[in-house]
């Protein structure tokens, strides 16, 4: 059977784990530029799915659809794609392709028009490499017990933390010069993801520790939480890390807001954060949301102040707020920007302190 990756620069660290899961069961996921063959896999996000759409249900073979908007909406999707996948792709994928080759119905975890079966499993990281051909980011964390109203991650991957194991992740990393790694929180390794677990921490980054290497943690593509920076986490990421860069989320200014955001941390916990990291000689890198439902003109207030702090000690990455599907906020709109918000971030953008866009953030992927 011919199967094929439609290949999505936004999905590309999809692809590299999917390629290695499926090439563990003989199927090779040949990357295009359209559906062609018997079967084309695609993953979107909500942003670029309206993109993609038209082509899926048009396509001249078997299709295939995962991904963040397809976990978010299966039922409208099955009218695009011959299969949707929903949720982890590791172990369904490879099973759905099984089936088919065997002229089988597929696995639990696949929603067709004739419905869909609640998957039976969790994917055990140790069980599928990170990556093989197709190089990816180390993923070494998945789920988060956050739940976060605007954040998919937890109705994706489940609030349960799951970690790979350190044998695996130094093998793998040996194999980058720069060696970067996927995690809803960096310094939550090992961890239930609530009560940390610095010696796990260590154990991880004292064994990728080596001379022809450099090692980038809780920064891109990760990140890590403001109340888990402590000076115990920071003298390990200054110990045995190369970044001179931290990234983690404030989001709102706001302590009402973030209460109402189920966010688990408070203003004062971001403040903190950033003056550690001074202390320590690393720059912050914050992301911040405007425009969130529900907040007031003073709750947007607070939070310029507070992007205008941290641009004087580090830098703010700003997005305007986006219902994402999925989530206890799907059905909601941003608010208004304020104007004196506005001519703030468009300031602090002009002198490089501020990166972002609080514009239209579908603009971006078209």
């Amino acid at each position: 059977m011919d199967v094929h990756w439609r290949y999505i620069a936004a999905s590309r660290n999809s692809y590299a784990a999917l390629y290695a899961a499926c090439e563990q069961e003989g199927f090779i996921l040949d990357p295009v530029d359209s559906p062609v063959g018997d079967v084309t896999c695609y993953s979107l996000n909500s942003l670029n799915a309206p993109r993609y759409l038209k082509e899926i249900r048009d396509a001249p073979c078997i299709t295939i659809l995962g991904g963040p908007h397809a976990s978010a909406y299966p039922a409208e999707m099955t009218g695009i794609a011959d299969y949707v996948i929903v949720g982890e792709g590791e172990f369904v994928l490879p099973g759905l392709l099984l089936s088919l080759q065997e002229g089988r119905p597929p696995p639990p975890g696949v929603a067709t028009t004739s419905g869909y079966n609640t998957p039976d499993t969790s994917v055990r990281l140790d069980a599928y490499p990170p990556f093989t051909k197709m190089k990816g980011y180390i993923e070494i964390s998945r789920g988060c017990p956050f739940g976060c109203t605007y954040c998919q991650t937890p109705r994706i991957f489940g609030t349960r933390m799951r970690h790979r194991g350190i044998d695996t992740i130094t093998r793998f990393a040996r194999r980058f010069r720069d060696a970067r790694f996927v995690t809803p929180n960096a310094l939550a390794y090992g961890s239930d993801g609530i009560n940390p677990r610095p010696d796990k921490v260590k154990a991880l980054l004292s064994s990728l520790q080596h001379e022809k290497q450099r090692i980038y943690f809780g920064t891109f593509p990760s990140e890590v939480r403001p109340e888990w920076v402590t000076r115990e986490t920071l003298d390990l990421i200054v110990t045995y890390c190369d970044n001179k860069r931290l990234h983690f989320g404030a989001q709102s200014g706001s302590n009402r807001v973030l209460s109402s955001l189920r966010r688990g941390h408070t203003v004062e916990d971001v403040v903190h954060a950033v003056e550690l990291c001074k202390e320590y000689g690393l720059t912050p890198v914050v992301d911040c949301i405007v425009a969130i439902p529900g907040e007031d003109d003073e709750d947007q207030l607070s939070t310029a102040r507070l992007i205008q702090w941290i641009s004087s000690r580090g830098t703010v990455h700003v997005h305007r707020f986006l219902p994402l599907p999925g989530t206890p906020l799907e059905k909601t709109s941003p608010r208004s920007i304020l104007p004196e918000v506005e001519r703030l971030l468009g300031s602090l953008a002009l002198s490089g302190k501020v990166t972002g866009s609080w514009g239209d953030p579908t603009r971006r992927f078209f």
